[in-house]
Formats: C-alpha cells, structure tokens, sequence
C-alpha cells in the first residue's frame, strides 16, 4: 500500500467514524429537544433508576473522555466520570451539551489511528486494566455504545406515551437488515 493510499484510507476512517457519531449525537439533540422536562427526569419503572436524561448525560460522558484524551493525549477513563451533572435534569442544557461536543467532532484534527490509551475497570472490587487502541477505535465504540443507550431512552418515552422515530435506538447493521428485508 502506498503512503497516499495509508492517509486516504486514514482519512476516510476518521470522517467516517465522525458522521457516525454527529448522526447519532444529532438524533439524540433531537429527542432531547422534544420532551417535556418531566418526562425527561422522571425514573421509568421499567428500568429503575433509569432516566432519559441520565442515559443521554453517560453518551455525552463517553464522547467527552474520546475528544478530552485525543486533545491532550492523556488517558480515556469510562469509569470516572461526572454524576448527577445539571443537564441531567434540563433537556435544554443537554441539547446545548450535545451541539458543543458536535463542535468538538466537527473541529478535532487528529488522524484515524491515534493511538490511544484506555482504563477499563474489569471487576467491581476496582481491578482495572489498561489497553492500546485509536481514536477511530474508540469513537466507533462509543457510537456503538450509544445505540444502546438510545434504545433504552426510547422505551422510556414510549412508557410515558411518547412517540420516537421507529429508527432510534436500532444499530445501523439491524437498520440495513430490515431495508433488504422483503415485506417489511
């Protein structure tokens, strides 16, 4: 492979792995902006504990540690991270958190393979463990992740009798498999 074919190749990673974040931070600003602060706040009985806000504040979380460590080459850490933060509890605040970190994506200048350096805790007692991986590794993992959180915020809404785009919360390969699924 040639070096202009290794940055191409790089090149293309990167915006890949960003549009795939932007798209699904955007959809996120989106339910975000449409709900009433109650039923943003309120736990679901479903999922004890859970809120919609609390589940959009850990995606933010994510994508924070990513764009904070390729900055600065420090560390990711998923673990420790801030709790009970105010945009928890305001869609408003959430929705200009999430448009800030989509100025991050949009501005951030580092190659696809930046190496990066992760903490990961493995058990409850704390062991944790450190591992090797790239900015487009990690940033392809939080998208991942995130679609997770999307879709336990979609059943929230439902719970409280809210309608979500069919589309949210499903990952892009169950989102394909149903495009080339006759009769769907």
């Amino acid at each position: 492979m040639t070096p202009a074919a290794t940055v191409t190749i790089h090149t293309s990673t990167r915006r890949a792995v960003i549009a795939a974040a932007t798209n699904l931070l955007s959809q996120c600003a989106r339910v975000a902006a449409t709900l009433p602060t109650s039923v943003y706040t309120t736990d679901s009985c479903a999922m004890a504990g859970g809120t919609i806000g609390k589940h959009l504040r850990h995606v933010l979380d994510h994508y924070h540690a990513i764009i904070a460590a390729a900055e600065a080459g420090t560390l990711i850490d998923y673990d420790h991270r801030e709790r009970d933060v105010p945009m928890e509890a305001n869609p408003a605040l959430c929705v200009s958190a999430i448009e800030s970190m989509l100025h991050r994506l949009s501005s951030i200048c580092c190659d696809a393979d930046l190496p990066l350096r992760i903490r990961v805790m493995v058990a409850a007692d704390g062991t944790h463990v450190e591992l090797a991986s790239t900015f487009a590794r990690e940033l392809a993992f939080a998208t991942h992740h995130a679609v997770h959180h999307q879709a336990m915020i979609a059943a929230i809404a439902r719970e409280f009798g809210l309608p979500v785009d069919p589309g949210f919360g499903k990952a892009p390969s169950t989102l394909r498999h149903e495009d080339r699924t006759p009769g769907r």
